[in-house]
């Protein structure tokens, strides 16, 4: 059932639970997502970046989450790290349930301004707002920050009293892609208890994949050039849970599962081009990788 990002937060922050939110750009990641979250009887949110939308469009995504949302689980339709206005305002009006504004690479006054102008919008037809203070390193799409600047507490309850947003994406140590820590990756939750301890509001976790190291090794056994790429360890992100996270971003742990599956399948089986044989086993695997999530961060059996 298709639900507003502000309801499928509320219910988590007071449950004291994560929902996985899930970066989609074509049906068989919209299945895997999907599947994993029907069998094990969870929430779950459906993201779409402005690089998602400008490859597949705003129609062809909008009627995957729509037909996903017909399963007996709730579903939200998010955009993730809107910067284009005028694309903010195309998918509030194509029927997205949640809206994340990202202004945190631009001047607190300016971020403030503009998150409020789309809570306005949003607000208007009964569409959750997500803002971002602080920023979290390394690159995702057209998302890039060479340093992590932490968020700042006191700026934070300023930032929401004056923007109205129903949830706040945080900056506590991770970073986008597959290379987020030099060594052992380590979240800082003593800020993050504080945040939630003055906010007490819905806080969001990007850049939060855990890069799982035999995911890498099997992606890297049929062909990949990887490096030495590191994840948030479970550990941490379940610590994060515990201590106020509410929705965690996933991206890249479902490209390294796309990427490591069709490599199988096309080394161990060059005489097939049936694109239906060779994306199926990519299906799977990023179904397992979701449903792995889903339990790390406590919302399965919660639909």
């Amino acid at each position: 059932m298709l639900v507003t990002l502000k309801k499928i937060l509320k219910e988590a922050n007071k449950g004291n639970y994560a929902v996985g939110a899930f970066n989609i750009n074509n049906m068989e990641i919209t299945q895997a997502i999907i599947n994993a979250a029907v069998a094990q009887k969870a929430p779950v949110i459906l993201q779409t970046s402005e690089g998602a939308l400008a490859y597949a469009g705003v129609d062809y995504l909008k009627a995957l989450a729509y037909t996903a949302a017909k399963q007996k689980v709730p579903v939200a339709l998010h955009l993730d790290h809107g910067r284009d206005l005028d694309l903010i305002k195309k998918c509030i009006k194509a029927g997205w349930t949640g809206i994340m504004y990202d202004g945190s690479h631009l001047p607190f006054e300016e971020n403030i301004k503009n998150t409020k102008k789309v809570v306005q919008w949003a607000h208007k037809e009964g569409i959750g707002v997500e803002g971002e203070l602080g920023t979290i390193g390394g690159a995702e799409e057209k998302i890039v920050a060479r340093e992590i600047i932490y968020t700042d507490p006191a700026a934070a309850v300023e930032f929401v009293e004056k923007t109205g947003v129903d949830a706040l994406a945080v900056a506590i140590g991770t970073s986008h892609g597959a290379y987020k820590f030099e060594g052992p990756g380590k979240l800082d939750i003593h800020l993050l208890k504080v945040l939630k301890e003055k906010l007490r509001m819905p806080l969001v976790l990007h850049g939060a994949s855990g890069v799982p190291a035999w995911l890498v090794t099997q992606a890297v056994r049929y062909g990949a050039e990887l490096g030495k790429p590191e994840g948030v360890p479970d550990d941490q992100i379940r610590i994060a849970v515990q201590s106020g996270i509410n929705k965690v971003n996933t991206d890249t742990d479902l490209r390294l599962a796309f990427d490591a599956a069709v490599r199988q399948f096309l080394k161990e089986k060059p005489e097939d081009f049936d694109p239906r044989h060779i994306l199926s086993p990519a299906r799977t695997l990023m179904q397992q990788i979701v449903e792995h999530r889903i339990k790390l961060f406590g919302s399965d059996g919660k639909a």
